[in-house]
């Protein structure tokens, strides 16, 4: 099986499966969750992300004879533990937060329930998975709280390995950027791809406007031109001399930005072409979008700060076993104990708390039982995968409508750009 992810884990996670089948309790019912104690970076939010490509990946997750061959040929584990892998099927059920869901430190993103031999095995897969998307996912959405109505464009694929830019590209559309430039990612899982020229194509022509004119006639003159390559106010005039005044729009990709973008809005408009747009993009983060905001500025394109989580590039979510069947059969609450990575026992059930008018006030995770639901509350967890089936089908344009309605719920406060504690508390009952 050419995609199989089974491999895409740490050598001790089947290490720990050899010793746990030896000694009999690999077979122990148990409950791990994936989670973060906290927000990294000063966020006052998360966004969980990756859901869908995490589902996928769960129902490849198998030992096929590739994987067995290299297992038994590097002696990783021994000739029993490869005979149990061989027919290894993931059987138990997993929860989640929907995808596009925002979390609080504590939050029980996922909780899978599950013999401990086969939860144990999705540990590096799914932090792997989750980890990097929603850090894309909590970065951008601070994007788009800067950006306003503006529209943003991702286009970090360069700046990142060739299948994480797929993914960044695909948190960036779940939170609301527009369009990717990945061609993938638009094939892959149905981003809007958008895209025009860069300074090489002005650099291969003789001259500015022979480049222009090249791109107008092959694209039309709705189309984007790159005018920063030598004067900006030279190519402003020759783009609408060449396009017209329905030239689509003019990008800046270096300089001063907001004065730039005040020059050319000015010029633009002098010139007749009072609906050519302005699409700035050169290094933004949310900071730089934000101090834009008072510029003539239409729309941003975004690369680097977003593909590596404008610099908070994990969520630091963890993967631990809460719960273990104890010796009378029912489920014991377990938990590490350390002084700065503690964790909280037993299996979580998790909601929103909201005002009347439906603002958020409070996470609410129940340990054991589900927290009491005054009637304004929303349950959080919904079933994933049910008996080793997947249940939860969810498209990403539903993600997308998802996130926008949480997100709708936060305080005013949620939205500020400057580091500060978790907008919501995190109350355990």
């Amino acid at each position: 099986m050419a995609d199989s992810t089974a491999l895409l884990t740490d050598h001790y996670e089947l290490t720990m499966v050899q010793a746990a089948l030896a000694d009999g309790t690999a077979h122990r019912r148990s409950v791990f969750e994936l989670f973060a104690r906290r927000l990294p970076g000063g966020r006052r939010y998360g966004v969980v992300a990756g859901t869908g490509r995490l589902l996928e990946a769960l129902e490849r997750f198998r030992f096929e004879d590739e994987q067995l061959a290299y297992l038994r040929a590097h002696e990783v584990v021994d000739a029993a533990t490869v005979d149990w892998l061989a027919d290894y099927r993931f059987s138990g059920d997993v929860w989640g937060y929907a995808e596009g869901e925002l979390f609080f430190p504590g939050s029980p993103v996922v909780v899978v329930e599950s013999s401990f031999a086969e939860g144990v095995l999705l540990e590096t897969l799914f932090l792997s998975v989750m980890n990097h998307d929603a850090a894309i996912a909590t970065a951008g959405a601070r994007m788009i709280t800067a950006a306003g109505d503006r529209p943003c464009i991702e286009m970090g694929s360069r700046r990142t390995h060739e299948e994480s830019a797929v993914a960044a590209a695909r948190a960036a559309h779940l939170i609301g950027f527009a369009a990717t430039s990945n061609l993938e990612a638009g094939r892959r899982h149905g981003v809007p791809t958008t895209g025009t020229s860069a300074h090489a194509f002005t650099l291969l022509h003789d001259s500015e406007r022979d480049a222009f004119t090249a791109q107008v006639t092959s694209l039309g003159e709705g189309t984007t031109l790159l005018v920063d390559t030598y004067d900006v106010a030279e190519a402003v005039r020759v783009g609408v001399e060449v396009a017209g005044p329905g030239l689509g729009a003019v990008r800046l990709d270096s300089g001063d930005l907001p004065l730039l973008a005040r020059q050319v809005r000015e010029q633009l408009d002098g010139l007749g072409a009072t609906d050519t747009r302005i699409i700035v993009t050169s290094d933004l983060d949310e900071h730089a979008i934000a101090r834009l905001a008072a510029a003539p500025v239409d729309g941003y394109g975004v690369g680097t700060a977003l593909v590596t989580g404008s610099g908070t590039p994990t969520c630091g979510f963890v993967y631990k076993l809460v719960a273990r069947e104890g010796t009378s059969g029912e489920l014991e609450p377990v938990a590490k104990k350390s002084v700065d990575k503690q964790s909280v026992g037993g299996r979580k059930h998790a909601l929103r708390r909201r005002s009347p008018d439906g603002v958020a006030t409070a996470e609410v995770v129940g340990i054991g039982t589900a927290p009491t639901d005054d009637g304004d509350d929303r349950v959080l967890l919904v079933p994933l995968v049910e008996a080793g089936e997947r249940v939860h089908t969810a498209t990403l344009d539903e993600a997308r409508e998802h996130h926008r309605a949480a997100k709708a719920e936060l305080p005013a406060d949620a939205h500020r750009l400057t580091k500060a504690d978790p907008v919501l508390p995190t109350l355990y009952t």
